[in-house]
């Protein structure tokens, strides 16, 4: 019994000496990931709060050095190179910091991304690349906010917000390089799939260019289906008339419709319906 109750002791001393306090933290850690195109972005930082306190020029005076958060500095990771504000940034992660003034802010990237907040000393040679942005007063913005706004396939807005003061830096990816490419290479390989040709065919229609491989690509992809496919008959019809071929595009839309009533599909009914009404008129 003496063992048992030693024993018991010994395991209660050692939960109570690995316990440890946990508290709720002030500025939560956040991510934010975002898609843009074929490029993937992640944000990483913490997210102090007002809490009643004046921010720019008081807790953080204007013209000091800022982590651009709160704790661990605040890192960007760019899968793919960028435009950022117009200047060139190749892909990896950095960490980003602020200079806020009055009325602009003073943005950096620096190469060294580890820091616990601002470098004990600063090295210019690290600064990747430095932006300047005007302020927007916005309404009243309790936790630091980093986002991303106004997105397209090959641009965003990457927007700063806190307190009433916002900041905007717009980017740009090689989206429509990353395409091609990807195309290129899809094409010369040995299994391409009715996706792949697909995919190609839209992208192609969508951006207005090499519509002759966009209609070849569809009919592989509308052969390899079969009939059913409406949404690829859709497609093609919607390439023969960019190419000006209006007679058949009628046909084929006549035939995804037909194809859409088979498979009650009321949405692909109605929009081949009407584009054959507005082309048999033209």
């Amino acid at each position: 019994m003496k063992k048992i109750i030693g024993v018991l002791g010994l395991f209660l001393m050692a939960s109570y000496a690995s316990a440890q306090v946990e508290v709720p933290a002030l500025s939560p850690k956040a991510e934010v990931e975002q898609t843009i195109g074929l490029s993937e972005v992640e944000i990483e930082y913490s997210r102090p709060s007002v809490r009643d306190r004046a921010i720019f020029g008081s807790l953080i005076p204007h013209g000091e050095l800022w982590r651009l958060g709160a704790n661990k500095n605040t890192t960007i990771t760019l899968s793919t190179d960028a435009t950022i504000a117009g200047k060139s940034v190749e892909s990896g992660t950095y960490a980003l910091y602020a200079r806020p003034e009055k009325k602009k802010w003073e943005i950096y990237l620096y190469s060294e991304s580890e820091n616990w907040g601002v470098p004990d000393e600063w090295d210019d040679s690290k600064v990747i690349a430095t932006f300047q942005t005007n302020i927007t007063e916005v309404d009243h913005v309790e936790s630091l906010t980093l986002g991303f706004e106004n997105l397209t396939t090959s641009t965003c807005d990457f927007s700063i917000a806190w307190e009433n003061s916002k900041v905007v830096l717009p980017m740009e990816f090689p989206t429509e390089k990353l395409t091609e490419a990807s195309i290129l290479e899809t094409m010369e390989g040995d299994t391409i799939s009715e996706r792949d040709y697909y995919g190609a065919a839209s992208y192609y229609l969508n951006a207005g260019k090499e519509l002759e491989s966009a209609l070849n690509y569809i009919k592989m992809a509308v052969k390899m289906r079969g009939e059913e496919a409406f949404w690829y008959l859709r497609k093609q019809a919607l390439i023969e008339h960019k190419l000006g071929m209006k007679e058949n595009a009628i046909k084929t839309a006549k035939r995804s419709l037909e194809s859409a009533k088979k498979a009650e599909n009321s949405r692909y009914i109605q929009m081949n319906q009407s584009s054959i009404d507005k082309w048999e008129q033209e």
